[in-house]
């Protein structure tokens, strides 16, 4: 193993002191383990997402105005604790409530659970969206039901933009329920990530040989699958979403970069993924090419379709400004 780390133990807290360094617009409680933004908006809802380190930016590269107003980062692909969560949702609320947004694993779901009794307790309402866009697999042994994967990023955007605008919590977490239904991802590993701790890839893979519909802590995914060109693999998962969600009318596409994919392939692939689209009618009316939810140092791809309308397209476009998501400013 060759990493960019003093010890594995240490990663997450060094990674928090560069990310403090990198950032003084925001607050990072390195002992409560808390990105939040110093003065969110008053009277709005707060917006409070976390999970296991390692998937950077999400979440805590999404925290600022126009997105979260703070994020929980666990262990390496570890749920944060409940008291870490009631800590982000303590500062998060302005006293009009705090949505909960979670992707659907085991671990992240409960804590949660017990993160929002406790802030009950304290006179913090709560609501939870959770995220279970991945169609490759319907359970697998960190979830019951379908894995969160890109469309957290959707949902932080779309939610982050409403709560701007000074939407209710209950509609704000009607909303989030909304986007996660009219999203639809795929993913496929060509190499598999090394969790620092472990020292060794999580899963091996023959070197002409993919891991078709994989989990973004490297969970295994449909079928193993072959090596070929990135046409033949951007057709396989786009077919899939495809049958899942049909594809039609304007969509927003996340081509993402699973943390070790170079952007030279990631825009060859983003290319096949356009004109495959483009040839079903529908349009690409909205698209982000890049490493947003990665897993550590995974090689591959995943594909995010969301379906727009007029008011998920405007909550796009509306301003952002987050260490990792920034326009209109």
């Amino acid at each position: 193993m060759k990493k960019l780390i003093n010890t594995p133990g240490s990663v997450v807290e060094d990674a928090l002191r560069g990310f403090a360094a990198a950032h003084p617009e925001l607050r990072v409680d390195a002992e409560q383990r808390v990105v939040s933004r110093p003065q969110p908006s008053a009277g709005a809802v707060g917006l409070v997402s976390g999970g296991g380190s390692g998937h950077e930016p999400l979440h805590v590269g999404y925290v600022g105005p126009g997105m979260l107003t703070a994020a929980a980062p666990g262990d390496v692909y570890t749920a944060p604790v409940p008291d870490q969560v009631l800590a982000a949702s303590a500062v998060a609320d302005s006293g009009a409530g705090v949505v909960h947004i979670v992707k659907n694993y085991t671990g992240d779901v409960l804590n949660f659970r017990l993160a929002a009794e406790l802030a009950e307790e304290q006179g913090i309402q709560t609501e939870m969206v959770l995220v279970d866009d991945d169609i490759a697999v319907e359970d697998s042994t960190a979830t019951a039901g379908r894995r969160g994967t890109g469309a957290a990023l959707v949902v932080e955007k779309l939610l982050g933009a409403a709560a701007e605008e000074g939407t209710d919590l209950q509609t704000l977490a009607t909303l989030g329920r909304r986007v996660n239904e009219r999203s639809a991802s795929f993913g496929i590993a060509l190499l598999a990530g090394t969790v620092p701790a472990v020292g060794r890839p999580g899963f091996d893979l023959g070197p002409t040989e993919v891991e078709l519909g994989v989990g973004i802590h490297g969970e295994p995914g449909r079928e193993r699958g072959r090596l070929t060109p990135a046409r033949e693999l951007i057709t396989t998962a786009l077919e899939a979403i495809d049958a899942e969600q049909r594809i039609e009318g304007d969509v927003l596409v996340l081509f993402n970069g699973a943390g070790a994919t170079p952007l030279i392939e990631l825009y060859g692939g983003f290319a096949e993924a356009s004109a495959w689209i483009q040839t079903r009618g529908a349009t690409l009316a909205r698209c982000l090419v890049g490493n947003y939810v990665t897993s550590l140092d995974q090689a591959g791809f995943s594909i995010t379709v969301t379906t727009l309308d007029d008011e998920l397209t405007r909550l796009w476009d509306a301003p952002v400004q987050t260490p990792a998501l920034r326009w209109g400013r």
